[in-house]
């Protein structure tokens, strides 16, 4: 049984730029230092699209975690979506949608869905210690992209 996390922000800037930021791995990690990510990218470019791959490597739980994502889905400035390649789950998808809502202000709504490793053991830590913390990391990402996107807003 796989868990559901969904996260929906408003953000008072265009669709153009809050999907911009949400691709940028520089934003994405610098949105987390408590977990001191790092990311490397597949083309070496900070900005990513179609097909590309990012390695993320970051402490969490007090453990090293290591996770690479592609995304496979792609269309400026409305959604795109990564799947993990390799990483600690048996699946993540996370799909991340950007409704335009008046020309200035933006829904991003972020949908993941995670199937644990380790059977019905794993599907508990999943349900009781994951999601909640992911959920966490979500609202804390989006929050900063929401500070950044808003501070570059006339």
């Amino acid at each position: 049984m796989p868990a559901l996390i969904e996260v929906v922000s408003i953000i008072n800037a265009a669709p153009n730029v809050v999907f911009d930021l949400t691709l940028d791995v520089d934003v994405h990690t610098a949105s987390l230092p408590a977990s001191r990510e790092t990311a490397t990218t597949s083309t070496e470019r900070r900005q990513l699209a179609l097909g590309d791959e990012v390695t993320f490597h970051a402490r969490h739980f007090g453990l090293p975690w290591r996770m690479t994502s592609r995304i496979t889905a792609y269309e400026r400035p409305y959604h795109f979506v990564d799947e993990q390649t390799r990483g600690p789950f048996r699946a993540l998808r996370h799909e991340h949608q950007f409704q335009d809502l008046d020309g200035v202000r933006t829904q991003m709504t972020d949908h993941m869905i995670i199937r644990a490793p380790l059977g019905p053991l794993g599907a508990v830590v999943t349900w009781a210690l994951i999601a909640p913390y992911l959920r966490r990391l979500l609202m804390q990402r989006a929050a900063h992209i929401t500070y950044l996107a808003q501070a570059h807003e006339p």
